[in-house]
Protein backbone atom coordinates (compact mmCIF):
# COMPACT_ATOMS: atom_id res chain seq x y z
CA UNK A 1 0.00 0.00 0.00
CA UNK A 2 1.25 3.76 -0.99
CA UNK A 3 2.32 5.79 1.99
CA UNK A 4 -0.35 8.54 1.22
CA UNK A 5 -2.75 5.73 1.37
CA UNK A 6 -2.04 4.77 4.64
CA UNK A 7 -2.27 8.05 5.56
CA UNK A 8 -4.95 9.19 4.12
CA UNK A 9 -7.03 6.69 5.67
CA UNK A 10 -5.17 7.45 9.26
CA UNK A 11 -6.37 10.92 9.05
CA UNK A 12 -9.78 10.05 7.63
CA UNK A 13 -11.02 8.00 10.94
CA UNK A 14 -8.81 10.83 13.27
CA UNK A 15 -11.16 13.19 11.96
CA UNK A 16 -14.08 11.29 11.78
CA UNK A 17 -13.25 10.55 15.23
CA UNK A 18 -12.52 14.82 16.24
CA UNK A 19 -15.96 15.35 15.13
CA UNK A 20 -17.88 13.22 17.36
CA UNK A 21 -15.91 13.86 20.31
CA UNK A 22 -15.66 17.50 19.78
CA UNK A 23 -19.65 17.30 19.90
CA UNK A 24 -19.41 15.23 23.17
CA UNK A 25 -17.30 18.17 24.55
CA UNK A 26 -19.73 21.31 23.08
CA UNK A 27 -22.75 19.03 24.96
CA UNK A 28 -20.62 18.75 28.38
CA UNK A 29 -20.35 22.26 28.99
CA UNK A 30 -23.59 23.24 27.21
CA UNK A 31 -24.93 21.20 30.13
CA UNK A 32 -23.07 22.70 32.95
CA UNK A 33 -23.58 26.01 31.54
CA UNK A 34 -27.69 25.21 32.09
CA UNK A 35 -27.51 23.76 34.96
CA UNK A 36 -24.66 26.31 36.74
CA UNK A 37 -24.47 29.63 34.78
CA UNK A 38 -21.44 30.70 37.42
CA UNK A 39 -19.73 27.85 36.16
CA UNK A 40 -20.27 28.68 32.41
CA UNK A 41 -17.92 30.48 31.94
CA UNK A 42 -14.74 28.52 33.22
CA UNK A 43 -15.85 25.81 31.73
CA UNK A 44 -16.20 26.90 28.26
CA UNK A 45 -12.25 27.87 28.99
CA UNK A 46 -11.59 24.20 30.16
CA UNK A 47 -12.99 23.28 27.01
CA UNK A 48 -10.93 25.37 24.71
CA UNK A 49 -8.23 24.71 26.75
CA UNK A 50 -8.39 20.88 26.07
CA UNK A 51 -8.62 21.02 22.59
CA UNK A 52 -5.79 23.61 22.35
CA UNK A 53 -7.94 26.37 21.25
CA UNK A 54 -8.19 29.16 23.69
CA UNK A 55 -5.61 31.51 22.76
CA UNK A 56 -6.76 30.91 18.68
CA UNK A 57 -10.06 31.94 20.25
CA UNK A 58 -9.14 34.92 22.12
CA UNK A 59 -7.36 36.22 19.26
CA UNK A 60 -11.03 36.55 17.68
CA UNK A 61 -13.04 36.89 21.06
CA UNK A 62 -12.19 39.64 23.72
CA UNK A 63 -14.00 37.46 26.19
CA UNK A 64 -14.89 33.48 26.70
CA UNK A 65 -18.79 33.51 25.78
CA UNK A 66 -20.88 30.44 25.81
CA UNK A 67 -22.51 30.95 22.26
CA UNK A 68 -19.40 32.20 20.67
CA UNK A 69 -17.42 29.60 21.54
CA UNK A 70 -19.73 27.18 20.47
CA UNK A 71 -19.80 28.80 17.05
CA UNK A 72 -16.11 28.67 17.24
CA UNK A 73 -16.04 24.96 18.00
CA UNK A 74 -18.66 23.69 15.64
CA UNK A 75 -18.54 26.48 12.43
CA UNK A 76 -15.51 28.39 12.27
CA UNK A 77 -13.40 26.97 9.17
CA UNK A 78 -10.71 29.49 10.52
CA UNK A 79 -10.78 26.69 13.26
CA UNK A 80 -8.59 23.45 11.89
CA UNK A 81 -10.21 21.49 14.94
CA UNK A 82 -14.41 23.00 14.19
CA UNK A 83 -16.38 20.01 13.65
CA UNK A 84 -16.90 21.71 10.08
CA UNK A 85 -13.32 21.44 9.04
CA UNK A 86 -12.61 17.99 11.05
CA UNK A 87 -15.35 16.90 8.62
CA UNK A 88 -14.80 18.29 5.51
CA UNK A 89 -10.35 17.07 6.37
CA UNK A 90 -12.42 13.63 6.72
CA UNK A 91 -14.06 13.99 3.37
CA UNK A 92 -10.94 15.25 1.15
CA UNK A 93 -8.80 12.18 2.51
CA UNK A 94 -11.67 10.01 1.19
CA UNK A 95 -11.65 11.16 -1.55
CA UNK A 96 -8.04 11.00 -1.84
CA UNK A 97 -8.22 7.13 -1.15
CA UNK A 98 -11.46 6.74 -2.15
CA UNK A 99 -10.59 3.48 -4.46
CA UNK A 100 -9.09 1.99 -1.19
CA UNK A 101 -12.74 2.32 0.60
CA UNK A 102 -15.73 -0.01 0.34
CA UNK A 103 -18.87 2.18 -1.60
CA UNK A 104 -20.27 1.97 1.84
CA UNK A 105 -17.90 3.63 3.79
CA UNK A 106 -17.36 6.57 1.16
CA UNK A 107 -21.01 7.27 0.92
CA UNK A 108 -20.99 7.22 4.71
CA UNK A 109 -18.18 10.23 5.39
CA UNK A 110 -19.65 12.03 1.69
CA UNK A 111 -23.45 12.10 3.37
CA UNK A 112 -21.99 13.01 7.13
CA UNK A 113 -20.39 15.89 5.03
CA UNK A 114 -23.66 17.22 2.94
CA UNK A 115 -26.11 16.92 6.02
CA UNK A 116 -23.26 18.72 8.52
CA UNK A 117 -22.59 21.68 5.56
CA UNK A 118 -26.18 22.23 5.81
CA UNK A 119 -26.77 21.66 9.25
CA UNK A 120 -24.28 24.47 10.31
CA UNK A 121 -24.57 26.59 7.49
CA UNK A 122 -25.96 29.35 10.03
CA UNK A 123 -25.31 29.47 13.77
CA UNK A 124 -27.26 27.21 15.80
CA UNK A 125 -30.09 28.05 18.10
CA UNK A 126 -30.34 27.41 21.44
CA UNK A 127 -33.42 24.99 20.99
CA UNK A 128 -31.59 23.05 17.95
CA UNK A 129 -28.25 22.64 19.59
CA UNK A 130 -28.66 19.55 21.04
CA UNK A 131 -30.41 17.30 18.17
CA UNK A 132 -27.55 18.78 16.24
CA UNK A 133 -24.70 17.38 18.81
CA UNK A 134 -26.68 13.76 18.46
CA UNK A 135 -26.41 14.17 14.53
CA UNK A 136 -22.70 14.78 14.63
CA UNK A 137 -22.37 11.87 16.87
CA UNK A 138 -24.74 9.44 14.82
CA UNK A 139 -22.78 9.99 11.75
CA UNK A 140 -19.72 9.59 12.99
CA UNK A 141 -20.77 6.44 13.95
CA UNK A 142 -21.86 5.56 10.62
CA UNK A 143 -18.93 5.95 9.35
CA UNK A 144 -17.43 3.44 12.20
CA UNK A 145 -20.62 1.13 11.22
CA UNK A 146 -19.72 0.77 7.51
CA UNK A 147 -16.13 0.66 8.11
CA UNK A 148 -16.12 -2.77 10.78
CA UNK A 149 -19.31 -3.62 8.45
CA UNK A 150 -17.91 -3.63 4.78
CA UNK A 151 -13.99 -3.13 4.88
CA UNK A 152 -11.74 -6.73 4.81
CA UNK A 153 -9.69 -6.81 7.12
CA UNK A 154 -6.11 -5.50 5.73
CA UNK A 155 -3.64 -2.79 6.18
CA UNK A 156 -6.25 -0.13 5.13
CA UNK A 157 -8.63 -1.35 8.07
CA UNK A 158 -5.61 -1.65 10.48
CA UNK A 159 -4.20 2.25 9.56
CA UNK A 160 -8.29 2.94 10.03
CA UNK A 161 -8.55 1.89 13.20
CA UNK A 162 -5.27 3.25 14.78
CA UNK A 163 -6.31 6.42 13.43
CA UNK A 164 -9.51 6.26 15.26
CA UNK A 165 -8.08 4.81 18.49
CA UNK A 166 -4.76 7.11 18.57
CA UNK A 167 -7.34 10.37 18.34
CA UNK A 168 -10.00 9.09 21.17
CA UNK A 169 -7.06 8.22 23.44
CA UNK A 170 -5.56 11.91 22.69
CA UNK A 171 -9.08 13.49 23.69
CA UNK A 172 -9.50 11.29 26.54
CA UNK A 173 -5.81 12.33 28.01
CA UNK A 174 -6.25 16.06 27.29
CA UNK A 175 -9.34 16.25 29.17
CA UNK A 176 -8.00 14.38 32.09
CA UNK A 177 -5.17 17.02 31.95
CA UNK A 178 -7.47 19.88 31.72
CA UNK A 179 -9.45 18.20 34.52
CA UNK A 180 -7.37 17.19 36.95
CA UNK A 181 -7.87 19.60 39.63
CA UNK A 182 -10.30 18.38 39.93
CA UNK A 183 -9.50 14.50 40.22
CA UNK A 184 -6.48 15.35 42.66
CA UNK A 185 -6.68 13.31 45.73
CA UNK A 186 -6.43 16.31 47.92
CA UNK A 187 -10.04 16.66 47.69
CA UNK A 188 -10.46 13.73 49.28
CA UNK A 189 -8.43 14.48 52.08
CA UNK A 190 -9.63 18.13 52.96
CA UNK A 191 -13.20 16.85 53.03
CA UNK A 192 -14.46 18.71 50.29
CA UNK A 193 -17.50 17.55 48.85
CA UNK A 194 -18.20 15.82 45.78
CA UNK A 195 -18.75 17.72 42.57
CA UNK A 196 -21.16 15.32 40.82
CA UNK A 197 -22.05 18.13 38.17
CA UNK A 198 -18.06 17.99 37.43
CA UNK A 199 -17.90 14.49 37.79
CA UNK A 200 -20.11 14.08 35.19
CA UNK A 201 -18.71 16.17 33.03
CA UNK A 202 -15.79 14.38 32.97
CA UNK A 203 -17.18 11.12 31.73
CA UNK A 204 -20.04 12.61 29.70
CA UNK A 205 -16.70 13.98 27.37
CA UNK A 206 -15.43 10.96 27.40
CA UNK A 207 -18.79 8.79 26.52
CA UNK A 208 -18.09 7.58 29.27
CA UNK A 209 -21.16 8.17 31.50
CA UNK A 210 -23.33 5.39 31.37
CA UNK A 211 -20.48 2.74 31.76
CA UNK A 212 -19.16 4.19 35.14
CA UNK A 213 -22.80 4.18 36.43
CA UNK A 214 -22.94 0.76 35.20
CA UNK A 215 -19.53 -0.68 36.65
CA UNK A 216 -19.64 1.86 39.56
CA UNK A 217 -22.50 1.92 41.10
CA UNK A 218 -23.07 5.01 44.73
CA UNK A 219 -21.26 8.39 44.31
CA UNK A 220 -18.64 9.78 41.73
CA UNK A 221 -14.90 8.49 43.43
CA UNK A 222 -11.80 10.74 42.02
CA UNK A 223 -9.68 7.96 42.10
CA UNK A 224 -11.99 5.29 40.48
CA UNK A 225 -13.03 8.05 38.07
CA UNK A 226 -9.14 8.35 37.04
CA UNK A 227 -8.72 4.23 36.86
CA UNK A 228 -11.76 3.81 34.33
CA UNK A 229 -10.65 6.45 32.21
CA UNK A 230 -7.04 5.78 32.32
CA UNK A 231 -6.59 1.73 33.01
CA UNK A 232 -10.24 -0.04 32.33
CA UNK A 233 -9.42 -2.64 29.68
CA UNK A 234 -13.26 -2.64 29.42
CA UNK A 235 -13.79 1.18 28.38
CA UNK A 236 -13.74 1.25 24.47
CA UNK A 237 -12.22 4.91 25.38
CA UNK A 238 -9.86 4.21 28.17
CA UNK A 239 -6.28 5.13 27.06
CA UNK A 240 -5.30 1.55 27.93
CA UNK A 241 -7.67 0.33 25.83
CA UNK A 242 -7.09 2.30 23.09
CA UNK A 243 -3.51 1.64 23.20
CA UNK A 244 -3.77 -2.07 23.37
CA UNK A 245 -6.04 -1.74 20.08
CA UNK A 246 -3.77 0.35 18.65
CA UNK A 247 -0.96 -2.13 19.57
CA UNK A 248 -3.22 -5.33 17.98
CA UNK A 249 -3.40 -2.75 14.23
CA UNK A 250 0.05 -2.20 14.42
CA UNK A 251 0.97 -5.85 15.20
CA UNK A 252 -1.27 -7.05 12.04
CA UNK A 253 0.52 -4.55 9.74
CA UNK A 254 3.77 -5.69 10.65
CA UNK A 255 2.70 -9.28 9.90
CA UNK A 256 1.63 -8.58 6.33
CA UNK A 257 4.34 -6.47 5.46
CA UNK A 258 6.69 -9.03 7.12
CA UNK A 259 8.74 -6.51 9.09
CA UNK A 260 8.66 -4.28 12.73
CA UNK A 261 9.91 -1.24 12.53
CA UNK A 262 10.79 1.52 15.18
CA UNK A 263 6.73 2.57 16.04
CA UNK A 264 6.35 -1.43 17.03
CA UNK A 265 8.93 -0.82 19.92
CA UNK A 266 7.44 2.89 21.16
CA UNK A 267 3.97 1.34 21.41
CA UNK A 268 4.85 -1.56 23.33
CA UNK A 269 6.49 0.68 25.56
CA UNK A 270 3.40 2.55 25.96
CA UNK A 271 1.48 -0.49 26.19
CA UNK A 272 3.88 -2.04 29.05
CA UNK A 273 3.02 0.92 31.36
CA UNK A 274 -0.17 0.70 31.35
CA UNK A 275 0.05 -3.25 32.23
CA UNK A 276 2.37 -2.43 35.17
CA UNK A 277 0.81 0.91 36.68
CA UNK A 278 -2.10 1.36 39.62
CA UNK A 279 -3.61 4.12 39.85
CA UNK A 280 -2.05 4.49 43.47
CA UNK A 281 1.27 4.35 41.18
CA UNK A 282 -0.19 7.43 39.17
CA UNK A 283 -1.19 9.64 41.77
CA UNK A 284 1.92 9.39 43.52
CA UNK A 285 3.66 10.04 40.75
CA UNK A 286 1.14 12.86 40.22
CA UNK A 287 -1.80 12.37 37.46
CA UNK A 288 -0.91 15.68 35.60
CA UNK A 289 2.55 14.68 35.44
CA UNK A 290 1.50 11.12 33.72
CA UNK A 291 -1.16 12.55 31.68
CA UNK A 292 1.42 15.19 29.89
CA UNK A 293 3.80 12.23 29.76
CA UNK A 294 1.80 10.43 28.16
CA UNK A 295 0.52 13.52 26.05
CA UNK A 296 4.26 13.83 24.61
CA UNK A 297 4.88 9.69 24.28
CA UNK A 298 1.94 9.38 21.94
CA UNK A 299 2.84 12.62 19.91
CA UNK A 300 5.93 10.38 19.48
CA UNK A 301 4.56 7.37 18.29
CA UNK A 302 2.01 9.64 15.91
CA UNK A 303 5.32 11.18 14.45
CA UNK A 304 7.02 7.83 14.18
CA UNK A 305 3.67 6.09 12.65
CA UNK A 306 3.63 8.75 10.05
CA UNK A 307 7.61 8.46 9.03
CA UNK A 308 8.04 4.55 9.46
CA UNK A 309 5.17 4.13 6.86
CA UNK A 310 5.80 7.31 4.52
CA UNK A 311 2.53 8.94 5.26
CA UNK A 312 3.13 11.65 3.02
CA UNK A 313 5.43 9.95 -0.34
Amino acid sequence: MLGKTAGGVFWLMRYMERTENMARMIDAGLRISLTRSSAAESEWTSILNANGLLAAYLDKHQEVEGAKVINFLLRDRANPSSVMSAVEAARTNARLVRTALTREVWEAVNECWMELCALLDRPAKAQDLPAILQIIRQRSAYVRGSLAGTMVRNDVYDFARIGTFFERADNAARVLDVKYYILLPSIMHVGSASDNVQWETILRATSSARAYQTLHEGEYDPRMIAQFLILDKRLPRSLAFCYRKISDNLDYVAKDYGDRRPCHGLVEQICHRFETMTIDKIFEYGLHEFVTEFLADSQALGRQIEQDYRFYE
